[in-house]
């Protein structure tokens, strides 16, 4: 019980996080580089403020979550399922580190900028913001699909593809499903 709980919280964090990566992307950030100064520094600071706090908790947990998810399913020797879950959480990862090497340090350079100092390659800096955030939005949607198929083939082992069998646990394989 306690991995399926594990499960789905995980999912639902790598959905919380894939799901304001893909609102952002598909809201904003394919238009976003055809803005003016003005509305790209307002919904671009509006942004940062409501997001920048609770990505950050929502990303660490995300993360937490499925190493914790990881090491379960290994521990029970649900392999093929430990497998996809390890691909969620490292693509998590990437996403982490996309936002922490490109995006929170373009984001703090927006946050200081008005329209009387912006750089003179701020076209080009909102540009590679737009390209990173559309990456780590595909990421985090590859994490939630790894998940979720981690939690569908769990108990699956990946040497015979057959469920795995819990010591104890009554067997059916010898019965018939339909009595003639």
């Amino acid at each position: 019980m306690f991995v399926k709980l594990a499960q789905f919280l995980n999912i639902m964090l790598y959905v919380l996080v894939a799901g304001v990566m893909w609102g952002t992307w598909l809201s904003l950030g394919r238009t976003m580089t055809s803005y003016d100064a003005r509305t790209f520094l307002a919904d671009g600071k509006h942004m940062i403020s409501n997001l920048a706090t609770i990505m950050a908790v929502l990303m660490i947990s995300a993360a937490v979550a499925g190493l914790v998810v990881v090491v379960a399913l290994f521990r029970r020797r649900s392999t093929v399922a430990g497998w996809l879950a390890l691909v969620g959480l490292l693509l998590i990862l990437a996403v982490i580190a996309v936002t922490l090497a490109v995006e929170v340090p373009i984001d703090n350079q927006i946050k200081t900028w008005t329209e009387a100092t912006l750089p003179a390659d701020w076209q080009d800096i909102r540009a590679r913001w737009a390209a990173f955030h559309t990456l780590r939005t595909f990421l985090s949607l590859a994490a939630v699909a790894a998940a979720v198929g981690a939690a569908l083939t769990t108990g699956v082992n990946a040497s015979t593809r057959h469920p795995t069998v819990r010591q104890g646990a009554p067997q059916m394989a010898d019965k018939p499903l339909h009595e003639s």
